[in-house]
């Protein structure tokens, strides 16, 4: 029996979390650093999974661990893992210590000088962090339907408790309309996403039925039914294909989030600490995306087919609609999180643009999405808690006091809107190629999302970095040694991932081609110009490689 590597991997963080929340109350400091600690280890044998994967072997999934679980019906723990799948959880695990660094004091005793203030549970706010963690990486795991299905919807609980439960000190003054909008946001976030999760557990249980009929025996595998289909064992009607595949991708869709089920994000975002707005956005809402991927295409590939039309305008909706409205925001928190809508729509427009320049940029931009969004978050908070607003009028002049924070600010700022040279650059380019290769329409009105995000992260910085010093901000302190170590590491990975995606490219390239191959999808052939030669021969117009090959 090999080593159960991928339940490892899940089970560190989870134990961590236990063992973080079982500490006496006085023992804060010993919590934050074995949440620290935990969160290290977690990501080193991240870091093992992804040097030992081969992304050249002909098997769709490595690691693979299966064993009985709930025998009469047909769920076993399985996991199993690809090079998207891989990526995602380096990714995952890369943030979470950054995360946890970030929200050091995010989580101490509030001041007695305001008696009537409560104490926060730092134990219980690290142990959150990484009973997320542990339940993301799960499900970036998970090879059967059923298991992932279960994390997909549990980690929706700790989620709740820390957007709910602690929320950033900007506008102190009023804690307890502070309180009730935390509150607000926790609850529509949760209602949201139990929502889809609802509907998704009826196509969940609608597969099994159908599995179960045609199969002798219901199944709950990703590999089983992907190879059934394959080989003809299994047929799944027209109508109730379709039905399945919107039960899940509804579900997907509201954690992405995708127009119109996306009025969720931005409350949340705002409302949680920046920490906790990393992980949403950063971590937990890439689940969405990647299901996509991993389920939508495989298990349903001809109503994927038949439901690109429609996804590829909403997500070319949220593509705008995102940075329009993050052009119009005054609140620092609530701009990022219409930027990341935008950009959300720019992962799906990759996904179903059925191409693997496209699927391959989606993926990346995954990856480069979770870090410049960490790193504009992550500065901005720091931002915050100085000045105590999140309102972007409130700043002015920031780069004379504080050159460092407005230096990073800078840089995560352009990694938002695609600098050429940084990291989302690279995928947000593959996406728009992708897509213009099989719909060049869409692909061309996509680009107007480049210039929107010009113009609402520049704004941004011209408003509060720039200008005469604001007499609020004249004492602001710049970047500590903390806060230096958690966002250097991020911009240079933006730098080196700009310069060079080989690494990623290379990881993840043999998935996508794995699921274009599912979903029974070519790159569409580009068109030549023949021109006339002497001799005679074709003139003046478009042709596809086959008509030059079968002229010749």
């Amino acid at each position: 029996m090999s080593f159960p590597l991928l339940t490892v991997v899940a089970a560190v963080p989870a134990a961590g979390a236990v063992a973080t929340a079982a500490l006496p109350a006085a023992r804060r400091t010993a919590a934050k650093w074995l949440a620290l600690l935990v969160s290290v280890v977690t990501f080193a044998l991240a870091l093992v999974v992804a040097f030992r994967f081969d992304p050249g072997s002909k098997s769709p999934y490595q690691f693979t661990e299966s064993h009985a679980w709930i025998s009469d019906f047909g769920v076993r723990y399985a996991l199993g893992v690809d090079g998207i799948a891989v990526a995602l959880i380096a990714l995952t695990t890369l943030l979470i210590p950054f995360i946890i660094l970030a929200g050091w004091h995010d989580a101490d005793p509030l001041e007695e000088a305001a008696p009537n203030r409560r104490w926060r549970p730092t134990q219980g706010f690290f142990a959150l962090i990484l009973a997320v963690e542990a339940m993301v990486v799960i499900s970036f795991e998970a090879t059967d339907v059923f298991v992932f299905y279960l994390f997909f919807e549990a980690m929706l609980i700790p989620m709740y408790f820390l957007i709910g439960g602690f929320g950033d000190r900007a506008g102190g003054e009023d804690e307890d309309g502070a309180a009730r909008r935390r509150s607000n946001a926790a609850v529509k976030f949760l209602l949201y996403n139990l929502a889809g999760g609802l509907i998704m557990l009826a196509a969940v249980i609608g597969l099994y039925a159908v599995t179960a009929d045609q199969l002798g025996s219901g199944t709950f595998s990703l590999q089983q039914i992907v190879e059934a289909r394959a080989a003809g064992r299994l047929h799944i009607g027209t109508g109730t294909e379709r039905l399945l595949f919107l039960g899940f991708f509804f579900a997907f869709a509201v954690k992405a989030p995708l127009w119109p089920l996306h009025t969720w994000l931005p409350g949340a975002m705002g409302e949680s600490t920046s920490p906790v707005a990393v992980l949403i956005t950063a971590v937990v809402d890439k689940v969405g995306t990647f299901a996509m991927l991993r389920f939508c295409l495989q298990l349903f590939p001809e109503a994927s087919s038949w439901a690109t039309p429609v996804i590829l305008v909403l997500a070319l909706i949220s593509v705008l609609y995102g940075a329009l409205l993050a052009v119009a925001q005054r609140d620092i928190k609530r701009l990022i999180a219409y930027a990341s809508i935008s950009h959300f729509g720019f992962i799906i427009l990759g996904i179903f643009a059925m191409t693997s320049q496209g699927q391959g940029g989606a993926t990346l931009y995954m990856v480069n999405h979770g870090i410049s969004t960490a790193a504009l978050m992550l500065v901005a908070g720091f931002l915050i808690s100085r000045r105590g607003s999140r309102l972007i009028a409130d700043y002015g002049g920031v780069q004379k006091v504080a050159p460092i924070l407005a230096g990073t600010f800078l840089i995560g700022g352009l990694a938002t809107l695609s600098l050429p040279g940084l990291a989302p650059f690279v995928s947000e380019f593959l996406v728009l190629v992708g897509t213009f290769s099989r719909y060049p329409v869409i692909g061309i009105i996509a680009t107007l999302g480049i210039v929107l995000a010009a113009l609402y992260v520049l704004v941004l910085y011209q408003r509060t970095m720039t200008g005469p010093v604001k007499p609020q901000v004249s004492g602001l302190p710049d970047l500590r040694v903390r806060e230096l170590v958690v966002v250097a590491p991020l911009i240079a990975l933006l730098l080196f991932l700009g310069v060079y995606p080989k690494p990623l490219t290379d990881l993840v390239n043999p998935a996508v081609d794995h699921t274009l191959s599912v979903v029974d999808k070519k790159d569409p052939k580009p068109t030549v110009q023949v021109d006339a030669v002497p001799g005679g021969g074709r003139h003046g117009h478009a042709v596809r490689e086959q008509d030059v090959e079968a002229a010749k």
